[in-house]
């Protein structure tokens, strides 16, 4: 998929997301100082939690692609990084936490009466109709990039570098179940009395809402910090460049994930002893050319040469990987 289409077709899954969860925000609020429930708060509150969310992922799409200027000479790619952890942070202090502290008011609180829950009923099937829109168009575009690296939707999760359709899908996935959770509070309370199954559902959404925010702080963090490329590409550049006939050896392959598609790869390559400097100065661009060409989220490509058998280079590769290349 190329970038600009991708980029395209997550701006499109976030905003479709934006707009969904904000009516149904509207929607909750409303049923909740109707029926009194704290599930019904706690899920408007997951719903407004939800809205920050795709703010803070449009900000990510939109700075991201900002290009490389001389303070960022290597791009403003990580940007998309930052402010994913950002929506995570939102989704824990003004999702997880409200439903927490509601959950923990019903219980301990004075015993509150639900009046009218049939509002409750029908706000949340709507919401739940509405929300698996959202999750079926975040579910499309990860089963598309998925299928086109032909992983399992599952792996592509796991190493995907896009944390933008990661966070909708993550976020919607826990919408639904936060519904179903905030219907049985909502059903147990109607049919028994007891505001108890009121409270306890709203934390059990609080606790749905943490987890989803640490997941999504996890990944963020790594891709921050300067994650690897995907093993398969760095494996797939390993073998091009010992494949040059220039090069003896490679001895050291560094990868950084810089954006969405976007990789910073260094490589220490023991060149022919044959070559003067002329064509060692060729065969480097060459070789960039090469790589390039036919890998194209290689963002910036760094040859050095080295001979492959300094012990104090393949002392840092041993510390690094336990293995040499």
């Amino acid at each position: 998929m190329a970038d600009a289409e991708k980029g395209g077709e997550s701006t499109l899954t976030v905003l479709v997301a934006l707009g969904i969860n904000l009516a149904i925000a509207a929607m909750k609020a409303v049923a909740g100082a109707i029926t009194g429930s704290a599930a019904m708060l706690a899920e408007a509150g997951h719903s407004v939690a939800d809205t920050c969310t795709e703010v803070f992922l449009l900000t990510a799409l939109r700075r991201s692609g900002k290009p490389a200027d001389a303070r960022h000479p290597f791009g403003y790619g990580k940007e998309r990084y930052f402010w994913s952890l950002i929506a995570a942070i939102s989704i824990f202090v003004s999702g997880a936490v409200f439903a927490l502290v509601e959950g923990f008011r019903t219980l301990f609180g004075e015993p509150q009466e639900q009046t009218q829950p049939l509002v409750g009923y029908l706000v949340l099937a709507l919401a739940f109709a509405m929300e698996a829109v959202s999750w079926l168009r975040a579910m499309r575009q990860v089963r598309a990039e998925a299928a086109e690296n032909g992983d399992t939707i599952l792996h592509h999760l796991r190493v995907s570098d896009d944390p933008t359709v990661k966070t909708v899908l993550l976020e919607d996935s826990a919408a639904l179940a936060g519904l179903l959770l905030a219907f049985a509070g909502l059903g147990l309370h109607d049919l028994t009395g007891s505001s108890v199954w009121d409270g306890l559902a709203s934390i059990a959404i609080g606790v749905l809402l943490a987890l989803v925010a640490y997941t999504m702080a996890r990944t963020n963090l790594a891709l921050l910090i300067g994650q690897q490329a995907d093993r398969r590409l760095l494996v797939a550049v390993h073998r091009r460049l010992g494949e040059q006939p220039e090069v003896d050896s490679v001895v050291d392959l560094l990868s950084m994930n810089v954006g969405t598609d976007r990789v910073l790869c260094c490589a220490r390559v023991d060149f022919a002893a044959s070559l003067d400097s002329t064509e060692l100065e060729r065969a480097v661009v060459r070789i960039d050319g090469t790589l390039r060409e036919e890998f194209p989220e290689l963002d910036e490509v760094f040859l050095e040469p080295v001979p492959r058998n300094d012990p104090d280079l393949r002392a840092r590769v041993l510390a690094r990987y336990g293995h040499p290349l």
